[in-house]
């Protein structure tokens, strides 16, 4: 590989360009960075899951290693972001979730939630190498399964304007593919489960506070602050990836223990009533509005609105 391209941010992409999941490696620093790229509502749909499970197979099939141009490279970091202004992740894919409840299609919504698990179970322990760091770079608001892919990783670098929660209260449902597992190691399970019953959405600024967010960035700044970071961090690389490989031993996140809840997850998803599945729809049609005109309103407070319009009716 050229000297070119080893010089600090000059990045190669290796990603098909049809890929709803972006990816690109930077020689200089061994990191990936990895895009969500989505078609539509900036979801979790199955598309975004499977080209997201395709290349994370790869990576841990390599143990860490990233094929470039017919060479395996050591991987040091792996950083998440988005390509959708504003958005990091608005989580699962209600509009299947509502298809598929209704239509009593068990097996279907077991698999999506499998594929949800093969994705963050191997995330959770850095594909299961010694010497890789996660970071989320999240640039945009983080919801649900958005916000579970965060905690995934091993550092969150969020911005000011970023919002993060779990919503999924809000329709009597929970939020099933890793929150409770990777929240609670973070801040304890009262206050991980204070959090996910709220159904709020916070801002970074206080899930900074409360240790959820660990480096809090001014808007437009997230990246530099995931370089300063990684550049600051270089000189103890050994060490600083050694201790949060003991941090993942200590506080281990078993493949059993999510597919447990998973389970669970899709049995209380079977138990929702039509109201709950019409608020699920207001979110939905939220989303929608957002992503389609731009709006940055809370697409939760946008279905509360609705719902309370439509009962005043």
């Amino acid at each position: 590989m050229s000297n070119l391209r080893d010089t600090m941010g000059l990045c190669v992409p290796y990603s098909r360009a049809s890929s709803q999941f972006q990816t690109q490696f930077e020689p200089a620093t061994a990191t990936i960075w990895g895009y969500f790229n989505t078609k539509g509502v900036a979801c979790y749909s199955l598309g975004l899951l499977n080209d997201m499970r395709a290349h994370d197979d790869a990576l841990a099939r390599n143990r860490g290693r990233v094929a470039i141009e017919g060479d395996l490279r050591e991987v040091a970091y792996y950083v998440t972001g988005s390509r959708t202004p504003g958005v990091f992740n608005l989580g699962g894919d209600l509009a299947l979730f509502v298809l598929l409840i209704k239509s009593r299609d068990r097996d279907a919504l077991a698999h999506y939630a499998r594929i949800c698990i093969d994705i963050i179970h191997p995330r959770s322990q850095s594909f299961f190498s010694p010497t890789l760091t996660k970071i989320a770079l999240v640039q945009g608001d983080a919801l649900g399964g958005g916000f579970e892919c965060a905690l995934a990783s091993d550092l969150i670098v969020a911005e000011e304007s970023a919002q993060l929660g779990f919503p999924e209260i809000l329709f009597n449902l929970f939020p099933g593919m890793g929150a409770y597992s990777l929240l609670s190691r973070k801040i304890g399970m009262r206050a991980a489960q204070d959090l996910i019953l709220s159904g709020r959405t916070l801002p970074a600024a206080k899930l900074h506070e409360m240790g959820v967010v660990d480096v809090l960035a001014a808007d437009g700044a997230g990246e530099p602050a995931v370089r300063d970071w990684i550049a600051r961090n270089s000189k103890h690389r050994n060490g600083v990836q050694a201790a949060f490989c003991a941090r993942r031993r200590v506080d281990r996140v078993t493949r059993e223990e999510l597919d447990a809840i998973t389970d669970t997850w899709v049995d209380a998803a079977f138990r929702l009533t039509d109201r709950d599945l019409k608020m699920m729809s207001r979110i939905v049609r939220a989303q929608m509005r957002r992503m389609e005109l731009g709006d940055v309103t809370d697409v939760s407070a946008a279905a509360i609105e609705e719902e309370r319009v439509a009962a005043a009716m």
